[in-house]
C-alpha cells in the first residue's frame, strides 16, 4: 500500500502563505525579458491596490531607455573641491535671481516658514541649484526612466518601489503620465523629488486640489520644506556645517560638498550678499 502523507498544520500554513504572497512579486527577475518582467510588475501593482486605469495609462507600450542605463552606469562621485563646486553653483546670476524671488514672493516664504519652520533662503538655494528656479527640470519620461532602472539589476528593489510610487502619483490624480517628465534617474519637479518622496512629502500648497511639483512653485517649495521638516529641521536655528540643521541638509543630498554649497548659498541670500 502506498501511504499518502498528510501535511502538518505548520506545512499547510506555510504553503498557504506562499500562495498568497506569490501574486505580490514580479514573475520575472531583473535583467530578463523586459515585457515578461513588466507583465509581472503590473500584477504586483494591481495587488497593491493601484487601479488598472493608472497601470494601463502609465505602462502600456513602455520600453527600456538605453540612455538612462548609460547615464546610470557611468555615474561618478563629486570630485570638485568646495571652492570649485560652490564657485560654479553660486553664480552672480543665481544670486540676483534668488534675492529677487525672496523679495517678490515674501508672503509665500513667510507662510511656508510658519507652517514648516524652514526659512526662504534654504528653499531658494535648493531651488536654484536643482533646476535654476524650475527652468531645467529634465526632459526624460519619468515612468520610462524608473521602469528601466527597476528592470536593471543594479538597484532593482529600490526602483521597483519608486515605480510603484510613480503609479500612485498618477492614480491619485496629481499628474498624468505625459506630464511626468524630469531627470533621467526619476527625479520630478522644481526641486527634484524621487517618486517616494513625492508621495510622502508632497503637499498641495496652492489649494488647487493637486500636489503638482512640476508646474506649481508653491507646491514644490512647500513640499521641500515638508521634506526637511520630516528629517528633523529645527525652526529658528542655524544651518552651518556641524549643526543639526546641516545634518538635515545632508539628508537632501548625501554629498557633503553639495550640502555645504546649499548652506553657503542660503547664508549669502539671508545676508543679502550679492
Amino acid at each position: 500500500m502506498t501511504l499518502i502523507r498528510t501535511p502538518s498544520v505548520l506545512t499547510s500554513s506555510l504553503l498557504l502563505l506562499l500562495a498568497l504572497a506569490a501574486p505580490l512579486r514580479a514573475e520575472a527577475p531583473c535583467g530578463g525579458d523586459f515585457e515578461t518582467w513588466l507583465d509581472g510588475f503590473q500584477r504586483e501593482a494591481a495587488a497593491q491596490g493601484i487601479s488598472q486605469r493608472a497601470i494601463s495609462a502609465s505602462l502600456d507600450g513602455v520600453t527600456p531607455d538605453p540612455a538612462v542605463l548609460s547615464r546610470d552606469h557611468r555615474q561618478g562621485v563629486f570630485t570638485q573641491t568646495f571652492e570649485q563646486f560652490s564657485g560654479r553653483m553660486i553664480s552672480p546670476d543665481r544670486m540676483r535671481k534668488g534675492t529677487a524671488v525672496l523679495a517678490r514672493q515674501a508672503a509665500l516664504f513667510d507662510r511656508i516658514e510658519k507652517q514648516f519652520g524652514v526659512p526662504g533662503p534654504i528653499l531658494v538655494a535648493i531651488w536654484a541649484m536643482e533646476t535654476d528656479f524650475g527652468v531645467n527640470q529634465g526632459k526624460f519620461s519619468i515612468i520610462r526612466s524608473v521602469a528601466t532602472l527597476a528592470h536593471d539589476c543594479r538597484r532593482p528593489d529600490k526602483f521597483r518601489g519608486e515605480l510603484l510610487d510613480v503609479l500612485r502619483i498618477v492614480d491619485r490624480g496629481d499628474m498624468t503620465p505625459a506630464e511626468l517628465r524630469g531627470d533621467w534617474a526619476g527625479e520630478i519637479g522644481q526641486t527634484q523629488f524621487l517618486p517616494s518622496s513625492y508621495i510622502k512629502y508632497g503637499v498641495d500648497f496652492d489649494g488647487n486640489g493637486k500636489r503638482d511639483l512640476i508646474h506649481s512653485s508653491a507646491d514644490a517649495l512647500a513640499s521641500t520644506a515638508n521634506y526637511l521638516k520630516g528629517y528633523g529641521w529645527k525652526r529658528g536655528e542655524p544651518w552651518g556645517e556641524g549643526t543639526a540643521n546641516f545634518a538635515v541638509i545632508l539628508e537632501w543630498n548625501k554629498a557633503k560638498v553639495y550640502a555645504r554649497t546649499i548652506a553657503a548659498f542660503a547664508e549669502r541670500l539671508a545676508a543679502g550678499t550679492q
